[in-house]
């Protein structure tokens, strides 16, 4: 069972080494690759961009956050 759990993660190590440990390592350092040194670094090796900024049109006026529901 706990084999079976593990082996998206090790078909993804498999398929893609580098990308896979450059993440790996990214979330144990809690790396957040939008600050600097990173996107800097980033940057000067001419990587992509990590994520798209979101303008406010784009998402048609909804805020980001913690939203107030009522539950009847």
């Amino acid at each position: 069972m706990f084999i079976s759990e593990l082996s998206p993660l090790f078909k993804e190590l498999a398929q893609h080494p580098v990308s896979f440990m450059g993440g790996f390592v990214s979330g144990v350092l809690r790396l957040n690759l939008n600050e600097d040194p990173v996107k800097t670094w980033l940057n000067k090796n001419h990587c992509s961009e990590v994520s798209p900024k979101v303008t406010p049109d784009a998402d048609n006026g909804k805020t980001s956050g913690p939203q107030r529901i009522s539950i009847d």
